[in-house]
């Protein structure tokens, strides 16, 4: 035992402190990715490569958790105007010298990485408008909105532009949460809801073709079974065949004979339903709502009005990657492209997420030094 200002704490309480480390919220998040891990061996066909690249993605993000939750809360609310106008800057260098790909440009190369700017504004843009909004007292009024609105819009505008529907609505919802957690009364909600409906038929020739066919393919997929409606026709296929207890591991159908598209990455609930069934899903979304919750907790005790409002996003951002996901896999909402959080295969959404929660750890550290 180890006495911490009067107090006895074990070896490991000692440890977590040191890292600045919330003991509940990594274990948490640890069950996540080892669960991702045991579903994406099954996804990619048994791929030892492809857990092994996945394997060091976590390792990566870890330690990008772990720098970034020995940063001050003071310092990430100073560096935030920074960020977010570094992410405008490289968000237009991707209009004017990003890379091509699959019809899309949202990628920079310079020479040594090659990443997503856009996956930078999914912290910059809640982080920013936090900084606004902790400047003020009480819910934010009209001026407060002229001010905060183009915060979220303009980057939203520029990451559609590319276009990347799933990541610029993600965006957006991170920086209107910070909004709504600031207290902005639900007549302004109801105003907003209202004029992005009267705007709907403006969004809707703005979209690209293939956007628009994924919004008509929502309501009907059987219209094109084997061209945009394949996707969702053959996850609900594998959901449906895993019924309550699953087909276990490994032994998924649809997954395993190459039936489900994108198996390893945007459509991997499907195959984790299939192998584990409703029991399964019961233990993933408890699994997810226990992460959300603590975020939330953690948000909620923080000591200043920056950091819960930028812990609180955080949280709930998680939840709304969540949800999109699940709900474009069972076909009740759009296909965006959005992954399933934590589980799904790749390096630049893992990473991100796992910098936020290293956001989170950050402030939820400072509310245990203060209470020393």
């Amino acid at each position: 035992m180890i006495s911490v200002t009067g107090r006895e704490l074990s070896a490991g309480q000692w440890a977590l402190r040191s890292l600045r480390m919330d003991g509940t919220l990594l274990i948490l998040l640890s069950l996540l990715l080892m669960l991702g891990l045991v579903v994406l061996f099954s996804a990619t066909g048994e791929s030892l490569a492809a857990l092994e690249n996945q394997v060091l993605r976590i390792g990566f993000g870890v330690a990008a958790m772990l720098v970034i939750a020995q940063i001050p809360v003071r310092v990430l609310r100073l560096i935030a105007p920074w960020l977010f106008v570094a992410g405008l800057v490289l968000l237009v260098a991707v209009l004017f010298f990003g890379e091509i790909g699959k019809g899309a440009r949202r990628w920079l190369d310079t020479g040594l990485v090659r990443f997503q700017p856009s996956e930078i504004m999914k912290l910059a843009v809640p982080m920013m408008t936090a900084w606004y909004l902790s400047l003020r007292q009480g819910a934010p009024r009209a001026r407060d909105l002229a001010v905060v609105l183009p915060i979220i819009l303009v980057p939203v505008w520029l990451i559609m532009e590319q276009p990347d529907l799933g990541t610029a609505m993600l965006v957006g919802v991170a920086g209107l949460l910070v909004v709504f957690l600031a207290g902005l009364s639900w007549r302004w909600f109801t105003g907003l809801g209202a004029l992005v409906a009267a705007a709907a038929p403006v969004l809707w020739l703005q979209m690209h073709d293939y956007q628009r066919q994924r919004v008509l393919t929502l309501f009907n997929p059987e219209s094109d079974p084997l061209g945009t409606g394949y996707h969702i026709i053959q996850s609900q296929i594998a959901i449906g065949s895993g019924g309550f207890y699953g087909k276990g591991w490994l032994n998924g159908t649809q997954s395993q004979l190459d039936f489900l598209p994108e198996r390893s990455t945007d459509f991997i609930f499907a195959v984790y339903a299939e192998e584990f069934g409703f029991m399964g899903v019961l233990l993933l979304l408890a699994l997810y709502f226990a992460i959300v919750a603590r975020g939330l907790w953690l948000a909620s005790l923080a000591q200043d009005r920056f950091a819960r409002l930028l812990g609180g996003s955080i949280s709930l951002t998680f939840a709304v990657y969540m949800v999109v996901n699940i709900g474009m896999v069972t076909g009740l909402l759009p296909v965006v492209g959005v992954p399933l959080p934590l589980v799904s295969y790749g390096g630049t959404s893992l990473v991100t997420l796992m910098v936020a929660f290293g956001i989170l750890m950050s402030i939820a550290s400072e509310k245990r030094l203060v209470n020393r």
